[in-house]
């Protein structure tokens, strides 16, 4: 055999142990994703079993919103006429002015309940 062929028959060796590998590396790769992607699938098959138990409340709560969207503006206007009946009137002004006492001196009842009357 000539060189040549030795070197073509080793160059097509190593090219196939290189793919080979990367075969090899390639493939466990993809069975790594493949456990990943099963664990993923039970969790979405374990939250799909959860929301169907939900779902029928969240049918209520859609049903009792419509019924309240539908009375918004009934209510709306029942506001409307409960304010056009009020007005609003600012509170009045304190006087400006101290207030001046009732009497000039002040005196106590108690002494003419007992008879006593000190200014005579």
């Amino acid at each position: 055999m000539t060189l040549l062929v030795l070197l073509t028959v080793l160059a097509i060796a190593v090219l196939v142990a290189e793919l080979a590998v990367y075969l090899f590396v390639v493939g466990s790769q993809l069975t790594r994703v493949a456990s990943q992607l099963e664990a993923c699938a039970e969790l979405v098959w374990k939250i799909k079993h959860n929301a169907e138990t939900i779902e029928p409340g969240v049918e209520q709560i859609n049903k009792t919103g419509r019924v309240i969207a539908g009375a918004l503006p009934l209510l709306y206007g029942m506001a409307e006429g409960i304010v056009v009946g009020a007005t609003y009137e600012p509170a009045p002004e304190a006087p400006s002015v101290p207030a001046r006492p009732a009497m000039t001196r002040r005196r106590t009842r108690l002494h003419e309940a007992v008879g006593y009357a000190p200014d005579g």
